[in-house]
């Protein structure tokens, strides 16, 4: 079963390939990289995740890749914690009550 890291204190300058070329060091079998960037200016935020083939991988990159220098920056590296789930639904306000009313002239 694969198991997907957190990797944090990404260098701006840290892309998907290079951050999959220091994973995959050492045997590891990296099925998915993903490096998380700004809806709007494509930039990264400074974290992304790692997926590993196996748990024994996982364990084992952990524990060698936290601390180290990727890109001038020590990783911060350990297993991603599934997103809490987003509250129902949602959708918008509740309207406002019909708008100016009728004034009575004199």
């Amino acid at each position: 079963m694969s198991t997907r890291l957190y990797v944090g204190n990404l260098s701006f300058n840290t892309n998907k390939d290079s951050l999959h070329a220091a994973f995959a060091t050492n045997g590891r079998e990296v099925t998915d990289v993903h490096v998380v960037t700004d809806r709007d200016s494509g930039q990264s935020r400074g974290f992304g995740f790692v997926t590993l083939a196996t748990a024994d991988q996982a364990r084992t990159a952990i524990q060698e890749m936290n601390g180290l220098l990727l890109d001038g920056r020590p990783l911060r590296v350990n297993e991603a914690e599934e997103r809490p789930g987003r509250g129902g639904g949602g959708g918008g306000g509740g309207g406002g009550g019909g708008g100016g009313g009728r004034r009575d002239r004199y």
